[in-house]
């Protein structure tokens, strides 16, 4: 598959052009400089052709981040087919992009210039100062009014030697960008998910409790950019792996603070978050035991039952751990008491400490995750757990489980056919998902118990077949 990678200084638009050509809102746009941090990548469809699209982050080295973020950009570069490096056509042309292009075709010779931010005609005779940067592959656009993009994108398929299989319509394009722009569509893409037959995991936690380094440590190459400043992550980062027969999407997603201590950008962040935990199956909560727990890391975990996810919890820093084990996990156990089901690994992302262990662990509790018991198996399983204990009655009525089905799985989803279902008390409901636990394990998966009566119960039914 071919690649093209965008690179270019801090808010030049890379990001606006990377959704555009993808057709998707992924990368979090703004007029902050350093909103992209990572590099993010993603497969569009360009005239028909399926091609991998790195956005980088802004090349900057006013600080150890950003030279980390360049040192990601320029391996891109070097991992590309082509690349595109775009510059802010509203200032003259600047003498560190001259530095940085002609590095950059150093290391790739197939480098554009892109020139963006040209609105109109006269913009444009002015540009041709960046003449001076000595190439011939130069072109003149400007995402935000979609000037331009598909002569760059037609340069690009030449200098691939790919063919343009499927070229848009002006009334096409304009469909485009309405999608781009439009927030409510914008949301209805990314609420479908194209990953079914893979395992998505989505690593959570506060800010700087390591999530990064532990992505890089399970993918075994840096992905992420990993820096001392809080909030280095900003838009997800994903990167797919195989553990055993299966794949693996990991996404490091923002670091999570106190609703008081999120600004600007970062709000996006947090929504980008919740929509990559909608589509996850488990989450590896990540807490940094260098320090005691904190509130926040309480209000965090409760992600997990919101989502209904899998969970694997992760204490990570055990190399400078604050404490010794027992201590630790006795705090753990007490404010933490929702998540007993949980598995619990102490790992260093640093060292690697148990990260092989961890990749069989997401196996493990996919499995269950993932598990459908056999009815007959079920319903002397609860049968068994009704005659242990009998149901309370309700206000001296008698109240009946008549059988129970199994209508979903990941997680598991239980009905409980009954003659009075809102009768059904939460702590018999808890005592039901213990049974279920010592019978079948299920280690770090919720289980879901929904009572139903006969007709809801026959239209389920219905529906199904």
């Amino acid at each position: 598959m071919k690649k093209i990678a965008i690179l270019g200084k801090p808010n030049v638009g890379k990001s606006s052009l990377f959704n555009r050509l993808i057709k998707e809102r992924v990368a979090i746009t703004s007029e902050i400089s350093g909103t992209t941090r990572d590099v993010n990548k993603k497969i569009a469809s360009i005239e028909g052709n399926e091609i991998q699209i790195f956005d980088t982050g802004g090349i900057d080295e006013s600080t150890l981040l950003f030279s980390k973020v360049k040192e990601l950009s320029l391996k891109s570069a070097k991992e590309a087919d082509v690349v595109l490096y775009l510059v802010d056509g509203k200032l003259i042309p600047q003498d560190d992009d001259k530095k940085l292009f002609r590095q950059i075709s150093k290391i790739n010779k197939k480098c554009f210039l892109v020139v963006n931010k040209i609105d109109n005609d006269k913009e444009k005779q002015l540009a041709y100062d960046f003449n001076s940067f000595g190439t011939k592959d130069l072109y003149f656009i400007s995402v935000s009014h979609n000037r331009g993009v598909k002569a760059l994108i037609e340069g690009v398929l030449f200098e691939l030697g790919l063919e343009e299989n499927m070229m848009l319509n002006a009334d096409e394009e304009e469909d485009i960008l309405d999608f781009i722009q439009n927030s409510q569509e914008d949301r209805q893409e990314i609420d479908e998910n194209p990953y079914e037959n893979q395992i998505n995991v989505g690593i959570i936690g506060r800010v700087n409790v390591g999530k990064s380094s532990l992505l890089n440590a399970l993918i075994g190459k840096e992905r992420s950019v990993v820096s001392e400043v809080a909030g280095t992550t900003i838009d997800p980062v994903d990167e797919k792996i195989n553990i055993g027969d299966k794949e693996v999407c990991f996404v490091d997603t923002a670091g999570i603070r106190r609703k008081s201590k999120i600004e600007g950008i970062e709000k996006y962040a947090l929504d980008r978050t919740q929509k990559i935990l909608e589509k996850s199956h488990i989450a590896l909560l990540v807490l940094d035991v260098s320090t005691p727990f904190v509130e926040l890391d309480e209000r965090i975990s409760s992600l997990v039952d919101k989502y209904s996810l899998g969970v694997i919890v992760v204490l990570n820093k055990w190399d400078i751990r604050h404490s010794e084990y027992q201590v630790i996990m006795a705090e753990f156990k007490r404010k933490f008491r929702f998540l007993e089901y949980a598995p619990v690994l102490t790992l260093s992302a640093n060292t690697h400490r148990h990260i092989k262990e961890l990749k069989e662990k997401i196996l493990e509790v996919y499995e269950y995750f993932s598990y459908r018991i056999p009815t007959s198996i079920l319903n002397e399983t609860i049968s068994q757990a009704t005659r242990r204990h009998l149901l309370p009655s309700d206000h001296g009525k008698i109240v009946k489980i008549y059988y129970a089905t199994q209508y979903d799985t990941c997680p598991p989803k239980i009905a409980l056919v009954m003659n009075r279902p809102k009768s059904l008390h939460f702590s018999y409901k808890r005592y039901l998902v213990n049974v279920m636990r010592e019978k079948f394990g299920f280690v770090g998966t919720p289980i879901i118990f929904t009572p139903r009566d006969k007709t809801q119960a026959k239209q389920r039914d219905e529906i199904n077949e």
